[in-house]
């Protein structure tokens, strides 16, 4: 599975999850009945459209260092003849303008790195953009026209929920670079929940070709409107194979809406409990497994451990990863309901919808002379447990940032590592670490969880 303005891979095998479905629909869905029919253009949408359609090019500059320079002996030797010029690295994809002000939404790995953004229209006009939020796990992310001065055309959102298989959608963006291209094809699976490219997996499946460099870009139904962005395709050459997902328009409308209230972080509905699938060992004693976090949503809302989850607002739930997207897309404030089997009798339960509270994480950047140099750690929350897809009831200190160069980086520390002891001190919070770093030991004795296991770490010596 590759992002389609990246690498190409091979996957052997994915599974597919179908909901049911609301029955109502979005689109007027009519079998052609005779030969003039087939010759219709879908040109009168490609016109209202193309404009809300932008190209985005992004570049960072990057430091070709020759690694004999880290020895002192050699540095003198040669003073900076060893040094290589900066390079620019380059990347292009397509996005989506969702607001008159200026506004577009593409795919986060687009951008990711990024030192300049430039949006291209369809009339090629260039902009600067700034980079207004970045949301890995959906991998979405919004940018902005710089000094804006003019009202630029845009897609409305569809119901994404309405979406049939078999369903007409167009696709559209800037494949390998060549310019605006649209595309066309079928809705061909929905809900697929095993591709295994976000945090939530529940991709839209199309058979309109998708190329690298359509990342970004508009899936549009017969209306004109924003059904999905366009994020990956499957493929063994790099090249479309008739199978490419696209993000549903329900989550590109959450995280559009955190950009538009001025956030720098995407706002989701925090439950407090983690799910998982049922097994038929699991059916045969606790019924879908669950781990409730004191005090959270989940937890007064009175769902339980042995609890069987089986719909939310009366949408059938298969697995976790559709769980985990119809609550993703519920709007802030007011609750949900959930269904749910306890003890083989029906339970519904109400859920407030509310944010994770994020207090006290005091995130700071370690700059001792220590394996931790050029981390940036912070006290777990459960806004960041929730972030980084941890255990919310673990608390402790998180690594949630390293530069590419920093020492913390080179010595194999990876984000998201918990870290529980140096030097034999527990470490409970930021000023711990802080204080233990600024020692200057010579040998270091870590402590770390990495992926819920334990890992002992000497460095130094």
């Amino acid at each position: 599975m590759i992002p389609s303005s990246r690498r190409a891979a091979t996957v052997a095998a994915f599974c597919a999850v179908v909901l049911s479905l609301s029955p109502a629909v979005a689109q007027n869905r009519q079998v052609p009945s005779s030969a003039a029919e087939l010759r219709l253009s879908y040109a009168p949408i490609v016109q209202r459209v193309q404009p809300a359609v932008v190209n985005v090019y992004a570049a960072k500059t990057v430091q070709n260092r020759n690694p004999l320079l880290d020895d002192p002996v050699f540095r003198r030797f040669f003073g900076g003849q060893g040094m290589q010029p900066e390079q620019m690295q380059r990347s292009l994809g397509s996005g989506v303008m969702v607001d008159p002000s200026g506004l577009v939404v593409t795919n986060n790995h687009v951008i990711e790195g990024a030192d300049q953004v430039k949006i291209s229209l369809s009339d090629k006009r260039e902009f600067e953009a700034e980079i207004v939020l970045k949301d890995s796990r959906t991998d979405l992310a919004v940018l902005r026209i710089k000094d804006a001065k003019e009202k630029f055309p845009t897609l409305d959102f569809a119901n994404s929920d309405d979406l049939l298989v078999g369903d007409v959608v167009l696709a559209m963006g800037n494949p390998f670079g060549v310019g605006q291209t649209v595309t066309h094809g079928i809705i061909s699976a929905l809900a697929r929940t095993q591709v295994g490219i976000t945090d939530y997996q529940f991709f839209i499946q199309t058979d309109a070709a998708i190329n690298p460099g359509n990342s970004g870009g508009a899936l549009v139904d017969m209306n004109g409107k924003l059904v999905g962005v366009n994020t990956a395709i499957f493929s063994r050459s790099g090249g479309s194979q008739g199978i490419g997902f696209a993000i549903p328009a329900n989550m590109v409308r959450v995280v559009v809406a955190s950009a538009k209230s001025g956030g720098t972080a995407v706002k989701r509905p925090w439950l407090g409990a983690r799910l998982q699938n049922v097994t038929p060992e699991i059916a045969e004693t606790l019924g879908l497994k669950i781990n409730v976090t004191p005090n959270s949503p989940a937890a007064k809302s009175g769902l339980k451990v042995s609890d069987l989850v089986t719909a939310i607002d009366g949408q059938v739930i298969d697995d976790p990863n559709a769980f985990e997207y119809r609550f993703a897309t519920r709007p802030l404030g007011g609750t949900t309901q959930l269904d749910a089997q306890r003890g083989g009798k029906p339970v519904k339960l109400s859920v407030a919808l509310e944010a994770a509270p994020d207090t006290g994480r005091d995130e700071i950047v370690l700059k001792g002379r220590s394996p931790f140099q050029g981390a940036k750690v912070a006290n777990i929350s459960p806004a960041l447990a929730d972030e980084l897809r941890l255990d919310s009831s673990i608390e402790g200190v998180v690594i949630t940032e390293l530069a590419e160069t920093a020492t913390a980086a080179n010595v194999g520390f990876q984000k998201g590592d918990l870290i529980l002891a140096v030097n034999g001190v527990k470490i409970g919070k930021t000023s711990d670490l802080a204080k233990i770093t600024a020692d200057g030991a010579r040998l270091w004795r870590i402590v770390v969880v990495r992926g819920g296991q334990q890992i002992n770490v000497t460095l130094g010596g």
